[in-house]
């Protein structure tokens, strides 16, 4: 018996191989040639280390978000969540805390007083409550102010959420509150989701943007303010490639960054204060990367790794040494080696080399410096290196480890 791999022929017992999931785990077995073991790696198809993912949080505690198994006690630097190693993606709002293992299982906990934790009740849980049974949870979104629902995305491509529905922002072509995920249409193509809390917007896998909700400051992007209590199509292009609330930001597939929706503090960066129910591109450059959850402002990583915020900025938030309102993005610093943000008044960062920096308000020891100092430009938390995940509610974070 004998087969063709990249690389030769291998006879009699040929060599087999489990990919990864997600980037990782998978295994090999048999005798491989350097050729086929670099063959694989360059498909994706090679086993890859698994990471432990420790979860962290500090701050603000008044609702049991920061999942410690209490209440009102603050905590000025990071503490660690149980003592799982299998945390995956994180999302947070203004009290409430998600997310999912890499296990696909959900997890909530925090105030969750429109049943936004999706636990089938409305009572406040100050440590992770497994959401269900399923394992096949995927992404995530939340809103980041205090009016609060969630949206989930399955590994199969099933668009879910729960919480409050006063604006139809649910997608049930309702306006009942939910306390437990309920799918959105039967669609299996939806790839991402951000919501402001009462507007929502969502992309699918053919690059198309959908919107539901609440729609008076143009959130939806339908050229109105009209509400919509199902997903309806923005516009017809077919390149958006990634999206965040709660003023609408979104990067396409050439690179373009665009903005719509609330404007006032001049979130949008296209040196304006005004509303906008359409998107409208920011500048013309062409090498944005990543953008990061906010709370009125914007945070966006271009592919030099250099980090770029406008929008409100009374506490600081946008790192770049004062507290002063920009409407066109600022550069924070010089540095060209951010990864990832999340802000909300205040900001974390991480860099590529592991380590996470706070700024902006440091009330209830929000910045996880270990104090309550206010800061306008980042400061490292801590000396670690092994930062992955972000997410910043309302003067509280928490952060997963990658190492």
């Amino acid at each position: 018996m004998s087969d063709r791999y990249p690389g030769g022929l291998i006879r009699k017992t040929p060599p087999t191989i489990t990919p990864p999931v997600d980037g990782e785990g998978g295994s090999a077995s048999g005798i491989w040639t350097m050729d086929q073991v670099a063959y694989y790696i360059k498909e994706g198809t090679w086993p890859q280390k698994v990471f432990s993912r420790e979860l962290y949080a500090w701050g603000s505690n008044t609702y049991g978000q920061l999942g410690l198994d209490d209440s009102a006690i603050t905590r000025s630097s990071p503490v660690q969540i149980g003592s799982d190693t299998n945390w995956k993606v994180l999302q947070a709002s203004s009290s409430d805390a998600l997310a999912i293992k890499t296990d696909g299982t959900l997890w909530a906990w925090g105030r969750n007083f429109y049943g936004q934790a999706g636990l089938n009740h409305t009572v406040q849980t100050s440590s992770p409550t497994q959401v269900g049974a399923l394992t096949n949870w995927s992404k995530l979104a939340t809103s980041a102010g205090s009016v609060t629902s969630t949206f989930a995305i399955k590994t199969d491509g099933t668009l879910w959420a729960c919480g409050i529905n006063s604006s139809g922002q649910l997608g049930q072509n309702d306006v009942i509150q939910r306390s437990s995920p309920v799918q959105i249409g039967s669609d299996t193509d939806w790839y991402a989701v951000a919501g402001t809390g009462s507007g929502n917007v969502f992309l699918k896998t053919d690059g198309t943007m959908w919107a539901c909700g609440l729609n008076s400051n143009g959130h939806l992007a339908q050229n109105d303010t009209i509400n919509r209590s199902s997903p309806v199509q923005v516009g017809a292009d077919t390149d958006w490639q990634s999206i965040v609330g709660s003023a609408f930001h979104a990067i396409k597939t050439d690179g373009t960054l665009w903005a719509w929706g609330q404007n006032s503090s001049g979130q949008h960066g296209t040196n304006s204060t005004i509303n906008t129910s359409s998107p409208v591109q920011v500048g013309v450059l062409t090498n944005w990367s990543k953008l990061g959850p906010v709370n009125n402002n914007l945070f966006a990583i271009k592919t030099d790794g250099t980090l770029w915020a406008c929008g409100k900025n009374a506490q600081g938030c946008l790192g770049v040494g004062d507290k002063i309102n920009y409407s066109s993005p600022v550069q924070i610093g010089a540095d060209t080696d951010w990864y990832s943000t999340a802000s909300n008044e205040s900001t974390l960062a991480v860099k590529t080399n592991g380590t996470l920096w706070s700024w902006g308000d440091g009330k209830d020891g929000g910045l996880g410096q270990n104090n309550l100092v206010y800061t306008s430009s980042p400061v490292q938390v801590g000396s670690e290196t092994n930062w992955g995940e972000v997410a910043f509610g309302n003067d509280w974070g928490m952060a997963s480890t990658k190492g």
